[in-house]
């Protein structure tokens, strides 16, 4: 936790944004794997987190705005529950750390919302991406199940995207240790990964620099030789000579900030000529989209600089043709990058993504239909105190290009039968964690993950 006054100031920016009525937020609570008691990691609402700074099960919070009350609902453990678990804060020393002198138990709270209702006062809150949220919901506001999310408030949406994209200084540091554990699970990774292993060995190597840290990951690994299959959670091959691994992974800290890299590095202790010509094709799309950041312009600028770069590097290749500019609009380079340059960071690894795309990314500007552009997560001017990655990368799929040159897409800007010499090279991506400054763009973190040809294989070394 932060000091209790970043709390206390968080929720009062948030009630004066809000106006009026009362503010419902719900934590998460503890989810069964197969039975009860055999749970999944407890992961906390993150939104829950950023306003009261409590990391714990079973918790709602309201902040009623009209009577400047701010109360936290939960129940305190049982003599049953410490002899399993131990003893632990009562739910009001909890509320006092997070600056707040009411709690409840959480049987209190249907009352609370129910007698707001009889008001006809307004409850605000944000849309569930939980099942027992829902049910909650459904309970504590009287509402059928198929109605609860549009019904949830754009204006709690809108103002907690406000807050939550400006990165304090105090946030800053947390996620720059976050980007620093991600920066030793790449190496990690870089230095172990060998001929005859499976994926899953450096997949565990991964997990253990995170959990060596008291941390854990901020997504499920990607830890595969398949790197055109841009979200490869599978962990069974068996890395050859001549494969390339791509990891993409990231560290959260205690603080439950995190980072996100991604990593490609060949399996043999050099890359081949032709890995070594498509990945330093790709480092220049990643130096494009990273040139083209600037304070209070589009990100969608970076993003298409990295498209028009790849465009150029796959003409060279002489995999496309045509006017570089041309084949960017009509998407053609889709084939080679069906995916966004980068999304926004923090509490979440893709943050604030339970509130909608089209406000944490877009400020509620429409999103593309195009294959490939509609898949960016971020495209609204970049301000000061903006986290986000920036990750375009160079994929050959060959069920893609099967599909595209079967329907005869883009002849005058593909050239169909070099691009099927391709068609088992794999993926490649590089991702790197930005904040951006009064001054413009800069790197996170205090460690420099091996990125260029040289510095990988460096690594590679045995």
């Amino acid at each position: 936790m932060f000091e209790k006054q970043t709390y206390i100031q968080r929720r009062k920016t948030l009630a004066e944004k809000i106006g009026s009525g009362v503010i419902l937020l719900l934590g998460n609570d503890e989810s069964p794997m197969n039975y009860a008691d055999n749970g999944y990691h407890f992961r906390q609402d993150s939104t829950f987190l950023y306003y009261f700074g409590i990391d714990f099960p079973g918790l709602a919070a309201v902040i009623d705005v009209d009577n400047d009350r701010h109360v936290i609902f939960g129940n305190d453990y049982t003599i049953d529950d410490i002899v399993w678990m131990g003893p632990q804060p009562t739910i009001s020393e909890r509320a006092t750390d997070g600056g707040i002198d009411h709690s409840l138990p959480i049987a209190e709270l249907a009352t609370m919302m129910h007698e707001a209702l009889k008001q006809s006062r307004g409850v605000h809150y944000l849309p569930p991406y939980r099942s027992e949220n829902k049910l909650k919901l459904q309970h504590l506001l009287f509402l059928h199940p198929d109605h609860i999310a549009q019904k949830s408030s754009l204006k709690l949406i809108r103002a907690v995207v406000s807050q939550r994209e400006i990165k304090s200084a105090e946030e800053i540091v947390e996620i720059e240790k976050g980007v620093d554990l991600s920066v030793d699970m790449h190496v990690a990774a870089m230095q172990m990964a060998r001929p005859g292993m499976t994926e899953a060995q450096v997949a565990a190597r991964v997990y253990e620099i995170a959990h060596a840290a008291n941390g854990e990951m901020s997504f499920p690994i990607i830890a595969t030789i398949n790197g055109q299959t841009l979200h490869n959670h599978y962990h069974g091959n068996v890395l050859k000579s001549g494969d390339l691994f791509l990891l993409d992974a990231g560290g959260e800290v205690e603080s439950r900030y995190c980072g996100d890299l991604s990593s490609t590095f060949p399996v043999d202790t050099t890359f081949t000529a032709q890995q070594k010509l498509v990945y330093e094709m790709s480092l220049h799309a990643h130096q494009a989209a990273i040139d083209a950041l600037a304070l209070n312009a589009p990100f969608r600028n970076a993003h298409m600089a990295a498209c028009r770069s790849i465009t150029n590097s796959m003409k060279e290749l002489g995999l496309m043709k045509g006017d570089t500019d041309a084949a960017v609009a009509a998407g053609a380079h889709a084939l080679f990058m069906p995916c966004g340059t980068g999304h926004m960071m923090g509490l979440d690894v893709h943050d604030m993504e339970n509130l909608g795309e089209v406000w944490v990314g877009y400020d509620g500007e429409p999103k593309s239909t195009q294959f490939g552009l509609k898949s960016l997560r971020l495209a609204k001017p970049l301000k000061a105190g903006y986290v986000f990655t920036i990750e375009p990368g160079i994929y050959f799929i060959p069920e893609l290009m099967d599909k595209w040159q079967g329907e005869g897409k883009f002849t005058e800007f593909i050239n169909w039968t070099e691009v099927q010499k391709f068609r088992n090279f794999g993926g490649i991506r590089n991702e790197e964690d930005y904040v951006m400054t009064e001054n413009g763009a800069r790197r996170l973190g205090t460690k420099m993950k091996p990125k260029t040809v040289a510095e990988v294989e460096a690594m590679r070394k045995y």
